[in-house]
């Protein structure tokens, strides 16, 4: 059982998508024809962005109240949804993706 079950505290590495999430302070973003790079410069930690809808996505996260909404808000429907959740969850888990503030 993950910790967070267990005391009720969700862990800022496990991505619910339907909570407010942000770009690590330290990330900082390159656009390319691809997608993206992302670079966290506390870590060192380098990320590709596989698409521009993602980018899209990733960029305008602050800007909603979750991750659902942003993806919403990008054009992707709810039942096309599942990968781009995914790889906002690796984004997470990588500190490339922080939780957002608390509305």
């Amino acid at each position: 059982m993950p910790a967070s079950a267990r005391t009720g505290r969700l862990d800022a590495r496990e991505f619910d998508p339907d909570r407010g999430w942000r770009l690590h302070p330290q990330v900082a973003v390159r656009p390319e024809p691809f997608g993206a790079l992302l670079y966290h410069f506390g870590t060192r930690k380098l990320s590709f962005l596989k698409n521009r809808t993602i980018l899209t996505v990733v960029e305008s996260l602050a800007d909603h109240l979750d991750a659902r909404s942003a993806c919403r808000a990008a054009g992707i429907h709810d039942h096309e949804q599942a990968p781009y959740l995914h790889a906002l969850g690796v984004l997470a888990r990588s500190n490339m993706l922080v939780p957002g503030e608390t509305q």
